[in-house]
């Protein structure tokens, strides 16, 4: 007789991982269900303590090992403190404006509506979707009102860029010198260059001869929005990517043949872009440190590179042509240049943009148009403070023989826009000039136009701009050089990175 199987009795875990897996789907979905509101409703801001100390961590007392906070734990976390912080004003300003008669139903109601305006309000400036009004608080400068020098360099300053929380910025000059640096203090702190041997263990190509030099001459900088990585570019064609927290190397990308000249940061995320003299454009994920994607279109060195939080690239290049790319859909918009070479530009909103030409004229772009939608000749004019109005919106100032329309004499040739930029989500912008001047000036809605409001003077080369996100400062980087070349030369000039405040009124 052949044995019978028998049966043995275990004790059954079946109803138990599969109610287990079953809490852990609805768990994980209405993770992502939170999440996704999140991100549509708010952008966290990071707290000085989270950037530097990289998010919060369990005390590893009595032998216990650190349990260290995922990314998406960490976002929840500080979403929910800054909706707290937004309870608290929306508490704030129903104290002020409480009304007798209501019950706590009803106060709690109306908070609740006043917290949703207020998060609402703020998404869709953070969006672009609506452009605060900052160009109509900007008040008169002061004669003690001017550029302070903040950070001293000894080669000009050829780039500068400001963490997400305006408290820190970070600096580099032709010398291969990287600063990062505290924006009220002005205290210091320097990135210190690898040896040769740690950079090609960090991935970084060999030099062709071991007898030549690695250039450290750097062209462009950019820091990510949670502050954890400074990206810097320049003539050894690599993308070097650092470590904001401990300002260490942490690895080396290669595969631009030519310097790399732009660098920019998609807003929100980890994916970096980086332009070069090769005429290609690169993207990169920053936190996998690998390479994802090549674009290629321009026929010319690629010289300023912007994006915001869409995946669209906005690069401007020698060929006198600027490139709207839409990353996804591996597409293109071609802007042309009407007259000049464009030497800089960049995002006001997700279709409406702003360049600065080699001839001294600033130009409004439109995503629906080929053409600039307005135009503002010799917008840094030398000696003369008045511009004289044309038809078509466009501005001319005096151009051949040194005379205008209106007889003014104008000593000195037409200055080259080298720099523009914009308060993110706002109507006000900058340009700097070659002839050491700083402009601001008011954006109309739908790129209708533009005019200055006031002048900046500083003395030098104004090689890159940026400005507080919430319009209270403007940093330039100055040199007696321009960035991108030696054509010309300032020697009273001083080379560093200086400040202006700027004032506003009180928003009604």
């Amino acid at each position: 007789m052949k044995p019978r199987n028998r049966k043995i009795n275990v004790p059954s875990t079946k109803k138990k991982k599969k109610n287990q897996g079953q809490d852990d789907f609805f768990e994980s979905a209405a993770k992502r269900r939170r999440k996704a509101a999140l991100d549509e409703a708010i952008e966290s801001d990071d707290s000085d303590e989270d950037v530097f100390g990289g998010g919060e961590r369990e005390n590893a007392e009595d032998g216990d090992e650190e349990v260290e906070e995922t990314a998406d734990e960490k976002r929840v976390r500080l979403a929910t403190e800054h909706l707290e912080r937004i309870r608290a004003i929306a508490k704030k300003i129903e104290e002020e404006e409480e009304e007798e008669g209501e019950g706590d139903d009803g106060r709690e109601r109306k908070r609740d509506s006043l917290v949703a305006e207020i998060l609402q309000k703020d998404q869709l400036e953070e969006s672009g979707r609506v452009r605060r009004l900052l160009s109509s608080r900007v008040v008169e400068p002061q004669p003690e009102d001017q550029f302070q020098v903040l950070i001293k360099h000894l080669q000009p300053v050829t780039a500068v860029c400001l963490s997400e929380d305006e408290s820190r910025g970070f600096s580099a000059s032709k010398d291969g010198l990287i600063m990062h640096w505290d924006v009220e203090t002005g205290k210091k702190e320097k990135y210190l260059w690898p040896s040769e041997e740690v950079l090609i263990s960090h991935y970084a190509k060999a030099r062709e001869k071991p007898s030549e030099k690695r250039s450290k001459h750097v062209l462009a900088l950019a820091v990510s929005n949670d502050g954890r990585y400074l990206a810097s570019g320049g003539l050894d064609r690599h993308v070097h990517l650092w470590d904001v927290r401990s300002r260490e190397h942490i690895q080396a990308f290669h595969g631009h043949r030519g310097p790399v000249s732009c660098l920019t940061f998609r807003q929100g995320t980890s994916q970096l872009f980086s332009g070069s003299f090769d005429r290609t454009i690169k993207l990169w994920n920053a936190d996998d440190r690998t390479h994802i994607d090549n674009l290629f279109g321009h026929q010319s060195e690629i010289l300023t590179i912007d994006c915001l939080r869409k995946e669209r690239l906005l690069t401007a290049a020698r060929d006198r042509t600027m490139r709207l790319w839409k990353v996804p859909e591996e597409s293109q918009l071609i802007f042309r240049a009407p007259a000049a070479s464009l030497e800089c530009s960049c995002f006001i909103n997700d279709s409406e943009f702003m360049s600065g030409s080699d001839d001294g004229s600033i130009e409004l772009w439109s995503m629906m148009r080929k053409k600039p939608t307005h135009i503002v000749k010799n917008a840094h004019p030398s000696t003369i403070n008045q511009d004289i109005p044309l038809e078509n919106g466009i501005k001319e100032a005096p151009q051949e023989n040194g005379k205008g329309k209106n007889g003014l004499t104008c000593s000195a040739a037409q200055s080259w826009v080298s720099s523009v930029t914009v308060c993110r989500g706002s109507d006000l912008a900058a340009s700097g000039a070659g002839n050491g001047t700083v402009r601001l000036w008011a954006l109309e809605p739908e790129s209708r136009g533009i005019h200055p409001l006031y002048n900046f003077p500083l003395d030098g080369f104004v090689n890159a701009l940026a400005f507080a996100k919430s319009g209270r400062f403007l940093l330039a980087g100055v040199g007696q050089e321009p960035r991108l070349g030696r054509w010309g030369r300032n020697r009273t000039a001083r080379n560093g990175v200086a400040i202006h405040p700027i004032r506003l009124k009180e928003e009604k």
